[in-house]
Parts: C-alpha cells; structure tokens; sequence
C-alpha cells in the first residue's frame, strides 16, 4: 500500500527543512532574497540540496539570522 502524505501536514515550526516559500514565510524575508543569500553561500550549513531543489534547514538558517546585523 503506498503511503499518502496528504495527512502528514506538520507546522512550518516543526519541519526539519522548508522550501524558500516556506523560509520566506517563517523568516518574513522575501524568496529573492532568501534565494540570493543561498546563491551567495551554496555550501554553507543551513542549505540542503535535493536534486536541483533548495532546501532550508530551519534550525541552521535560524541561527545564521540570529547572528545576522543585517540581510
């Protein structure tokens, strides 16, 4: 039997990683910008890549902003 995940939703504060939509949401910064930050830091920590898709690790991203004066 397959597995259906439309009833795994689990809250944005919950998931390990989030699409830029899903960052630039939580984070309250825009996709271009939580795009060209990743652009700027391919290989930093809090990137994940899933193919050609960008993930963000959420815990990791928070600390970046955290330790962030400005983006």
């Amino acid at each position: 039997m397959p597995l259906q995940t439309d009833h795994l939703d689990i809250p944005i504060w919950q998931k390990y990683t989030m699409t830029i939509e899903e960052a630039a949401a939580y984070f309250h910064i825009g996709r271009s910008r939580i795009r060209a930050i990743v652009a700027e830091n391919p290989y930093a920590p809090y990137v994940l890549m899933v193919g050609n898709r960008v993930q963000i690790k959420r815990k990791l991203f928070e600390q970046f902003v955290d330790e962030a004066n400005a983006l």
